[in-house]
């Protein structure tokens, strides 16, 4: 194993840490996190709860179903994670709630993250947590609208995503750069042997070896597909000159019934 520079650390605040294997073991995380790139603690409310019983949980004021998690144990827990982060010599943590009324994670949003050494992360279950707690929270961000048992997968999906961004973290760092959404576009189609299957060939050009044609197919197939399956995408992309003239070429190609 070799030895690497932390670049990011996840506190993470929640009341199930026995979800986060799946992320710190397994997968190009779990080898970041292997590799030191990638530094994790966990926090279990319960441990800061003040009872015999060791309860987080409590009936909302003014009734209504379900049950609400408690201030004092997640601000306990919160503070308990910051200090840890300050101790680490990260001068500025960021805390964040993962709630369906936090703003639509992104591509754009996670880059925009990628600047925070420090991120503390709280997975709420049950109707979510007392308001009062929100005097200790940075951000609200949501992975889609959307309802889930609880933040542990929501919190997992955004670690996912800052991590493959990480340099080290791939194998080959040009995955991370040509991913769907990096430059606006979903990405192109992929081919792997054999190059006939049931009578479905691989298109000629990517057997060329013309790497310029490749690269133009390519950004053309992008097109394509962004147009055909999110159109909402590229209405807010603004295009490139060479973007612009393919978009054009799709689109007579349809109107003639060639695509």
């Amino acid at each position: 194993m070799r030895a690497s520079k932390v670049l990011l650390t996840f506190d993470i605040v929640t009341l199930m840490p026995e979800m986060f294997s799946a992320i710190s073991d397994y997968g190009v995380t779990g080898r970041a996190f292997k590799e030191n790139i990638v530094n994790l603690n966990l926090w279990n409310p319960r441990e800061f709860s003040m009872d015999l019983h060791k309860t987080v949980d409590d009936r909302t004021y003014g009734g209504g179903p379900g049950m609400l998690m408690m201030a004092n144990p997640l601000v306990e827990a919160i503070e308990a994670a910051k200090v840890r982060q300050s101790n680490l010599g990260i001068k500025s943590s960021k805390v964040i709630h993962m709630t369906p009324r936090g703003k639509l994670l992104s591509h754009n949003e996670v880059k925009r993250l990628l600047s925070c050494k420090g991120i503390v992360i709280i997975s709420s279950r049950y109707e979510g947590i007392d308001e009062r707690v929100n005097d200790w929270i940075d951000e609200e961000i949501s992975i889609g609208d959307y309802v889930l048992s609880g933040g542990e997968l929501a919190a997992m999906t955004m670690m996912d995503c800052l991590i493959r961004q990480l340099p080290g973290v791939l194998n080959d760092d040009e995955s991370a750069t040509q991913d769907s959404f990096v430059d606006g576009l979903l990405d192109h189609s992929h081919f792997t042997r054999p190059e006939v299957f049931k009578d479905m060939k691989v298109p000629e050009v990517l057997l060329s070896g013309n790497h310029e044609k490749i690269r133009l197919w390519r950004l053309k197939e992008s097109l394509k597909l962004t147009l055909k399956k999110r159109p909402d995408l590229l209405a807010q992309k603004l295009l490139t000159k060479e973007e612009t003239r393919l978009l054009k070429e799709i689109q007579i190609e349809q109107e003639q019934g060639s695509i």
